[in-house]
């Protein structure tokens, strides 16, 4: 008999449980989630990898049909980043490419949050923001972030450990990467 394939969520935490939800829909879920890229693949984004002009087609191809807004916060001012969304298959070591969504600075941040530790400490970002954006988002306490933060960063480490293909799906032609399947 095969083996099964197991596809694991980008966000495969348990969801949190804001305050007062706890008795609540089992359908709370995490709207704004943190998502970190095991370091076998840092770099190795279609941001990074696929011409400008194609990077730029996607993204407005995902503003024609969803608007300029952030897909997760619905914010209309400033920068809005287009950002990869990956399903992550824990048996074969396989990160498959899942969509695009359009997401505000701060959404963005969440999602990178890591990267955004980094901008902190070189003062170049205030993460209480980032924080309190994750917070006001998902309606929870700055305890429920870190406690969800902390499972993130185990998962990631965990994930880091091993050397992950990349599924790029329909934009593998655009792309020259020896660790794409």
């Amino acid at each position: 008999m095969p083996k099964k394939k197991m596809i694991v969520n980008p966000q495969p935490f348990r969801p949190i449980r804001p305050r007062g939800l706890e008795n609540k829909s089992s359908k709370t879920e995490i709207l704004l989630t943190v998502e970190l890229v095991p370091r076998t693949v840092w770099y190795q984004s279609l941001a990074k990898l696929l011409p400008r002009d194609v990077w730029n087609s996607i993204r407005e191809d995902i503003i024609e049909k969803n608007g300029q807004k952030c897909q997760i916060c619905g914010e209309t001012k400033g920068t809005m980043n287009l950002h990869e969304t990956w399903e992550y298959d824990d048996l074969n070591y396989v990160q498959k490419l899942n969509g695009f969504i359009l997401l505000c600075t701060m959404c963005h941040h969440v999602k990178h949050i890591g990267l955004a530790g980094i901008l902190a400490k070189e003062g170049k970002l205030d993460f209480d923001e980032v924080v309190k954006h994750f917070c006001r988002v998902n309606a929870c306490s700055e305890k429920d972030f870190e406690e969800y933060v902390k499972e993130v960063f185990e998962i990631w480490r965990k994930r880091s450990e091993h050397n992950w293909k990349q599924d790029f799906g329909k934009y593998k032609g655009f792309v020259r990467n020896e660790k794409r399947i």
